[in-house]
């Protein structure tokens, strides 16, 4: 591409003349500066907003937009430049122009050849440039890429929106709203909202799960996926799925491992400090939204209480990087590693019931050092589950 061009793909993606639209500040724990040599890297769902929040930092770290290049390299008119050398061309364009020492803010990056080595070759004499990548897979800095920026990348996770970021959105909405419509922001602000969380859980499932497995086709994985979806809350036997599907156990498990890595689906393992017992028991299987689950599963009915359940998952995922699960005599919905200690949660849109603390006797029995139990009521949970905030 010769430099017109490419510049041209970046002034559509950048900020140069005008600063970007208002939009919901994101609720992420950022790092408090942007440093050359040090990377930060945005990883999340597809759709979630990353491409904004990409925009939001340039208020938040007081930067000039006329030295900040922002490109998403799922842009069509890249699909035949998607190697290193893409990237090294725009330092050095851009910077003819511009000066030394700019921020550059590299949307879906996973989709670039080799960009992992030529980053942290960046990042090894950074010339005083500044560097933010985004990515819809956890992988992406997983194996033997990831490990080339060992020490050299600050990582944050963004996920749909949150109650309260939804409510700056839509000021009079309740809980049931939110668990009804999910976090996803543009569908929050249409009428006809499913449509496109219909065509999300499409996109996310081709895109982001089955060409990263080269499944031959599509409807087995997402009839595993839809069955991932409607079991949210109990346990979802591998074996059994594939069967019903039928495809070999270990292909189900290989699908399954993508949606986690797509951020489509979550598992939720047992919870023991033994990993023999945890690995002898089914995961459970949670949706990154409420409202991708309402369109995907085709059971009818108000489902409030595995609304919240499934809401309360993904808001202990964003706090915790592990969230288990917890059953013998009665079930335990969570647990969760805080201060060195593991602290059952019980989820119940009304309150804690006869059921609830049968449960928890239970898991004291086995788990006498345990912490005191966390009860998420829907109360509560419009409130941020305060009681479960990382110490």
């Amino acid at each position: 591409m010769d430099r017109l061009d490419l510049l041209a793909v970046a002034s559509d993606w950048s900020h140069w003349d005008a600063p970007p639209p208002p939009s919901v500040a994101r609720q992420v724990d950022l790092p408090a500066e942007l440093r050359p040599g040090l990377a930060l890297v945005v990883q999340g769902v597809r759709r979630a907003g990353k491409s904004t929040l990409l925009s939001q930092l340039l208020d938040r770290y007081g930067l000039d937009r006329k030295r900040c290049l922002f490109v998403n390299f799922e842009d069509p008119r890249l699909a035949k430049h998607l190697g290193h050398e893409t990237l090294q061309a725009l330092v050095a364009r851009f910077e003819a122009e511009r000066g030394a020492g700019c921020t550059w803010f590299l949307d879906e990056i996973q989709a670039v050849d080799g960009w992992q080595k030529w980053l942290f070759a960046q990042l090894e004499r950074p010339r005083g440039r500044r560097f933010v990548v985004t990515g819809s897979n956890s992988h992406l800095l997983a194996g033997e890429p990831g490990s080339t920026l060992t020490g050299r990348h600050h990582r944050v996770e963004l996920f749909p929106f949150t109650f309260d970021e939804y409510r700056q959105l839509k000021t009079r909405a309740k809980l049931p709203d939110y668990l009804a419509a999910g976090g996803f922001p543009e569908p929050a602000t249409l009428r006809d909202g499913d449509r496109l969380l219909r065509s999300y859980f499409d996109d996310i499932v081709e895109r982001d799960v089955r060409e990263r497995v080269a499944a031959r086709s599509t409807q087995p994985l997402r009839q595993l996926l839809q069955m991932a979806f409607e079991s949210a809350g109990s346990e979802l036997s591998v074996r059994r799925a594939a069967a019903a599907i039928g495809i070999a156990p270990d292909t189900a498990a290989i699908y399954l491992e993508a949606a986690e890595n797509a951020y489509l689906t979550f598992g939720c393992p047992y919870f023991a400090y033994s990993e023999r017992k945890r690995s002898a028991r089914n995961k459970k299987y949670y949706p990154v939204d409420t409202g991708l689950r309402r369109v995907v599963v085709t059971r009818t009915g108000e489902d409030r209480g595995k609304q919240l359940e499934c809401a309360t998952f993904v808001a202990l995922r964003r706090r915790f990087r592990e969230v288990c699960y917890w059953r013998d005599r009665g079930e335990v919905d969570f647990v969760v590693q805080r201060g060195g200690e593991a602290v059952p949660v019980q989820v119940t849109w009304d309150g804690p019931t006869e059921r609830h603390q049968k449960a928890l006797d239970a898991f004291y029995e086995a788990h006498p050092r345990a912490g005191e139990a966390v009860f998420v009521t829907a109360e509560s949970f419009a409130k941020g589950i305060p009681e479960l905030l990382p110490e």
